[in-house]
């Protein structure tokens, strides 16, 4: 009796191991195929993801290629507005005012450049774009960012009742080191994990590895360019 429930726990085990492997593979590949298509067609407004910026307070290197990649977009004629994301409301020194700024600098007529700020993770910047499209009654984005940080960020704009469409700053997986594509997929796919985990109501504290893992420290946002 007791080695056959020892067998159907170890089975048991096993199984919920398999599902898990195969659940983190599938994760894997969503992320690398939504960052492999640049999926941007006309829609109500471009939104840029905030990155890191410097001390000195310029774009840092993944915060310029996004907001670059926007602004080509609105020249393209796909939206008619940008919406900066991420950072204090009010500082200057935000990535959305950084990213505001870089755009009008680029061409961008002032009054086309929005701000949503108030915002230092993903989930935070989905929620404080998604309001300021909603008090505009806009429903459609193009969605810029790092191309292995756009499946994630799908989902939680989507969350929010934004239709997006993922626009990633390259399409060329292939020029990210193999290694740091396996790491940054893994951390992605464990941000997915963390989300599902917070919509089933998981408490906070018990998710507090993931959230390390994925920004660095509780509720703070990372500052590895590649990944905000």
């Amino acid at each position: 009796m007791v080695r056959r429930l020892f067998r159907a726990l170890l089975t048991l085990t096993a199984l919920v191991l398999l599902a898990g492997a195969a659940t983190f593979l599938y994760l894997g590949w969503r992320i690398n195929r939504t960052g492999a298509s640049d999926r941007a067609q006309r829609a109500d407004a471009i939104v840029i993801l905030g990155a890191r910026v410097e001390a000195d307070g310029r774009a840092g290197p993944d915060l310029r290629v996004r907001t670059q990649h926007a602004v080509d977009l609105f020249q393209r004629g796909l939206a008619p507005y940008l919406i900066c994301t991420g950072g204090y409301e009010g500082d200057r020194l935000s990535a959305a005012s950084v990213a505001c700024d870089l755009a009008v600098a680029q061409g961008v007529p002032p009054e086309k450049v929005l701000r949503a700020e108030g915002s230092m993770t993903t989930r935070e910047d989905a929620a404080s774009a998604a309001a300021l499209m909603a008090a505009h009654g806009w429903k459609t984005a193009n969605l810029v960012s790092h191309p292995l940080h756009l499946e994630r960020a799908r989902r939680l704009f989507e969350d929010e009742g934004v239709t997006v469409y993922p626009s990633p700053t390259s399409t060329d997986l292939s020029a990210i080191p193999w290694t740091t594509r396996m790491w940054l997929t893994a951390r992605e796919a464990m941000g997915i994990v963390w989300i599902a985990l917070e919509d089933l109501g998981v408490p906070y504290d018990w998710t507090i590895p993931l959230s390390r893992l994925v920004y660095g420290s509780p509720n703070s946002q990372s500052t590895d360019p590649n990944v905000p």
